[in-house]
């Protein structure tokens, strides 16, 4: 409990928390939110970290001067590739074994199903959809490298899509974060963002019931 408060109190006040990794780490900021974005898309393991909100509240104090959106972009785009590629070979490397086990403790194993249904679905353009759905967004270049997806069709995905989401964030909290309405309704607005990012996430849940239950019942039709 306390863990998941501490991941609570993280994600709706980025701004508060932020500001006290700049003030006490300095030029070192660039490298914690490098790494943070890297093992949020990177590893399986931890989809749980802030993604799209870290991004925005990140847009917003460099707008404020107290990082510079000129480095931050460049640098946090090359977080988002690498961390994507790291996991497609994660996924070619471990994942069939994966798919044949129930006791992988590092690894959300209906989450990984629904990334692969999604996948399924959109083809090589889950890549860059999945950019802006948390959890998808981790397990997506994991089925991708389990899958017949080649390394260099799936890095134009990767580039294409970890640049747009980037850069589209870091951007919006660059223009809109200090906006006085925002600015002090910042965790409104975090809350808003998580919402906005989850709801394909719901639609997909929502569909997929949907399509069960007309199997089902088509099944249920048939002739014995």
């Amino acid at each position: 409990m306390d863990l998941i408060r501490l991941l609570v109190d993280l994600v709706l006040h980025l701004d508060r928390h932020l500001a006290e990794i700049i003030a006490q780490f300095g030029v070192w900021t660039y490298a914690i939110l490098f790494l943070v974005v890297f093992c949020e898309t990177g590893l399986v393991a931890t989809p749980f970290l802030p993604g799209d909100s870290l991004l925005f509240a990140t847009g917003t104090f460099c707008a404020l001067g107290s990082l510079k959106i000129g480095w931050m972009i460049p640098l946090i785009c090359v977080a988002a590739v690498l961390g994507d590629t790291v996991n497609y070979w994660i996924g070619h490397w471990m994942g069939p074994r994966v798919f044949t086990r129930d006791d992988v403790w590092w690894l959300n194993k209906r989450h990984l199903l629904r990334a692969q249904r999604f996948y399924e679905k959109h083809g090589g353009k889950t890549i860059i959809l999945a950019r802006f759905i948390p959890i998808i967004r981790t397990f997506a270049p994991f089925v991708a490298g389990i899958g017949a997806m080649s390394y260099r069709r799936f890095l134009a995905f990767n580039v294409v899509g970890g640049c747009v989401w980037v850069t589209l964030f870091l951007l919006a909290g660059y223009f809109f974060g200090n906006i006085p309405i925002v600015k002090n309704n910042f965790s409104l607005v975090i809350i808003a963002i998580i919402v906005i990012s989850v709801v394909p996430i719901g639609v997909e849940w929502l569909r997929g019931r949907r399509e069960a239950a007309a199997e089902r019942a088509a099944r249920s039709q048939e002739p014995g």
